[in-house]
């Protein structure tokens, strides 16, 4: 027998199997040695009043083995001799392109600029122990893209564009934990999406795609307005770069939010781009406990069952939004930057969300008309002026300047700073002073706010490290709304989150995806 239940529990059901059985043998009149299996298909925290209750949809099995997988499997074939197609950036967008044109019978081709996600891990370290950035290999660039050390968080709200439990799927297929296809955020973790992702890679491998690290693309090859292939070069170390490489194909350019070059060389061809607006702010980092007891209303925390709690906020202030973005519960803050005299931070979270800081983007809505000018890349360079200003407020490296949420919100100095889990090291410092008065007075009326709403949220325990600028794509590169390709030249089409048509992991994937499509389609046209 398979009956499915909806059911609301304790934290000690909700998250522990043999307590979970003995519910249903009880509750549901079941023996409970009957009860082969209990499969847990969608499970969220209500934790909106002083009691936390788990809610689940669930699938018990008796007498009976679950006799199909927890996910749904694809079947990847040899594409060796399909026509070629370029795949420009292997962040997700990229990824989850490259497997949807072999699911489509297409072989791609993957260019990558940085390298392959083991060997990031020793550039990354390299930024803590000698406050230097590899402009080729860091937390943004190489493979995985900025997804890859910045938690591996899947939630998303871009559930119109295409199926979420495909990408999740997919992520399954490849070494992800099923829990993801049941949890209402879920997650994978920095420490476990680098192996997910080579799995990935090897699939395309596998297939006879190719994936080729340290081979930035530095040109389009074109006839008239039709894109042809690339030109890259290959750079074995930073400095070091070889001569010019051409590929041949259409091409799916997925170079990712922070791929600047790439923007300047659209804008130099007239590629056809727009200034996009994007959310700017700072990195909020609180001990974890103090946001468990905050969020689960209770002096204990979370718990032996419950998560590691996470928190969203958003408000209007003066016409612009502030809001949480891409928090991180028993996480780390990690430095960003992709070049020489920037400061940079993000946020990333292991499996076990374990550590002993839970941080968050707290970010200012800026669009376009709140930046002088015409220039299609003024948000860029509103950007990098203030990623130059962190690193010259930190001391011209990769410590980051940082205050003390309540001395922010009052225009005080903090004359220490707490424990933090970012490695360079943190400078005190008046962001309230330097940081621009758009960006610093509406933070300092949300915190406010925020601490109305959740009492001990705004505190000193808590602090505010700069500068948190890599939110999303500050162009957005135009494409034809239902063919996905450029708007002017044929055979190109930009994707994902870079081009500025994804937020995330899921939806740069959904939109990789959506771009291997209509890569078919055009390839149908032309009869190949």
């Amino acid at each position: 027998m398979i009956k499915e239940y909806q059911i609301r529990v304790l934290p000690e059901i909700g998250y522990n199997e043999a307590n979970l059985k003995s519910y249903l043998a009880k509750e549901e009149g079941f023996v409970l040695e009957d009860i082969s299996a209990v499969r847990i298909l969608k499970r969220s925290i209500d934790a909106r009043h002083r009691n936390i209750y788990v809610n689940l949809n669930i699938r018990v099995y008796v007498h009976e083995k679950p006799d199909d997988e927890a996910y749904l499997h694809i079947d990847y074939k040899d594409v060796s001799k399909a026509p070629k197609v370029i795949v420009v950036g292997e962040g997700p967008a990229g990824l989850f392109a490259s497997l949807r044109l072999i699911e489509l019978g297409l072989c791609p081709i993957v260019l990558e600029r940085g390298k392959n996600v083991r060997e990031r891990k020793i550039d990354l370290a390299q930024i803590s122990r000698s406050q230097e950035v590899n402009g080729e290999s860091n937390y943004c660039y190489g493979e995985g893209g900025a997804g890859a050390y910045s938690d591996g968080k899947l939630y998303t709200r871009s559930k119109k564009r295409g199926s979420v439990e495909k990408i999740l799927n997919v992520f399954c297929q490849h070494g992800a934990n099923t829990s993801i296809l049941s949890d209402a955020h879920p997650h994978i973790g920095t420490d476990k999406l680098p192996h997910v992702i080579e799995n990935m890679r090897n699939t395309i491998l596998r297939c006879g795609g190719e994936v080729r690290f340290q081979t930035k693309m530095i040109s389009f090859i074109t006839e008239g307005d039709v894109i042809k292939g690339v030109k890259a070069v290959e750079q074995k170390r930073e400095s070091d770069t070889c001569g010019e490489l051409e590929f041949f194909g259409p091409v799916i350019l997925a170079t990712g939010h922070s791929a600047r070059d790439v923007y300047r060389y659209m804008a130099q061809v007239k590629g056809d781009i727009e200034a996009k607006g994007l959310a700017i702010g700072v990195r909020l980092e609180h001990p974890s406990h103090l946001i468990d007891e905050i969020q689960y209303h209770n002096k204990e925390g979370r718990g032996k069952y419950l998560p590691a709690a996470e928190y969203s906020f958003v408000t209007q202030v003066k016409g612009r939004g502030v809001y949480s973005f891409c928090m991180c519960p028993g996480g780390f803050v990690i430095p960003s930057a992709t070049g020489a005299e920037q400061v940079v931070t993000n946020g990333m979270s292991p499996a076990n969300r374990g550590t002993r800081w839970s941080n968050a983007g707290m970010v200012v809505q800026i669009n376009p008309e709140d930046i002088d000018g015409d220039d299609v890349l003024r948000l860029l360079s509103y950007q990098e002026e203030l990623e130059r200003n962190t690193w010259q407020q930190g001391g011209r490296s990769q410590v980051a300047p940082a205050q003390r949420m309540a001395d922010f919100v009052n225009n005080r100095l903090s004359y220490d700073l707490p424990k933090s889990s970012y490695a360079p090291g943190l400078l005190s410092s008046p962001l309230h002073f330097w940081i621009p008065k758009f960006i610093s007075e509406r933070l300092q009326t949300a915190f406010r706010l925020f601490g109305k709403n959740a009492s001990g949220f705004l505190t000193n325990e808590a602090v505010l490290i700069a500068s948190e600028t890599r939110t999303s794509a500050p162009v957005r590169i135009l494409r034809n709304r239902e063919s996905l390709m450029h708007i002017r030249l044929r055979g190109l089409f930009p994707c994902g989150e870079g081009a500025g048509y994804a937020g995330g992991i899921v939806s740069a994937g959904i939109d990789g995806e959506r771009c291997a499509e209509s890569v078919a389609d055009y390839l149908g046209r032309l009869g190949l």
